[in-house]
């Protein structure tokens, strides 16, 4: 019953709230499992606000892999630099790309498997990929999953890894993909790393505040 209204509260409370990178993604491009993984890897380490300029800019002029292998490379690092590692990043556009035009015929592969032998794919852009683009029960754990889910109590994990399959225990498989975007709203707008906006919160109710030493 907790988990049910933690996910009620939060469909309420974020609705108004500026959608994640991937959400905006999905409703200007579609469910496009190429466009949603590379927006992914040039997610990591970097904010969504900065991210979806540089994804929109990129996708004006290439939405497949042979588009990505015919910029070169130091074409690609001008139009990604304003996110971080964008060297890095540019790099391993070109090698994903590469693999699934030599190795998949120029589609995305569909199981985690594939998907982690990618270079620059963790498990959170894998499920992330598996759940938006292929409607795949994954649950994607980013560092707002991680540190929220351990803050309300709902589980005790030290690592987004342990967090993942301690989460597939209590969590219906119904809402997997659906728990990621809530709480990543969730958490960059109410549930802040420092000094949470607990006076706002939609589940304060049900939050045991694991960790928590000042609140707003």
């Amino acid at each position: 019953m907790t988990i049910k209204k933690i996910i009620e509260n939060l469909t309420v409370e974020t609705k108004n709230f500026t959608p994640t990178l991937i959400t905006q993604i999905t409703k200007n491009y579609g469910q496009d499992p190429f466009l949603i993984l590379i927006c992914c890897l040039l997610s990591l380490r970097s904010k969504d606000i900065v991210t979806i300029h540089v994804c929109n800019n990129l996708l004006k002029i290439a939405k497949t892999p042979q588009d990505i292998l015919n910029i070169n490379l130091q074409e690609l690092e001008k139009i990604i630099f304003k996110i971080g590692f964008y060297k890095n990043k540019a790099q391993v556009l070109h090698k994903v790309s590469k693999i699934l035009l030599e190795k998949y015929n120029g589609h995305v592969p569909n199981t985690e498997k594939e998907l982690l032998s990618l270079p620059g794919v963790g498990r959170k852009t894998a499920n992330l990929v598996m759940g938006l683009a292929f409607n795949n029960p994954a649950i994607c754990v980013d560092i707002h999953v991680h540190r929220i889910s351990n803050r309300l109590g709902l589980i005790k994990t030290k690592t987004p890894e342990q967090t993942e399959f301690a989460l597939q225990k209590i969590l219906p498989q119904k809402y997997w993909i659906l728990y990621n975007d809530l709480i990543v709203k969730h958490g960059q707008n109410i549930c802040t790393p420092v000094s949470p906006w607990c006076s706002k919160c939609a589940i304060n109710k049900f939050c045991k505040k694991i960790g928590v030493k000042k609140s707003r």
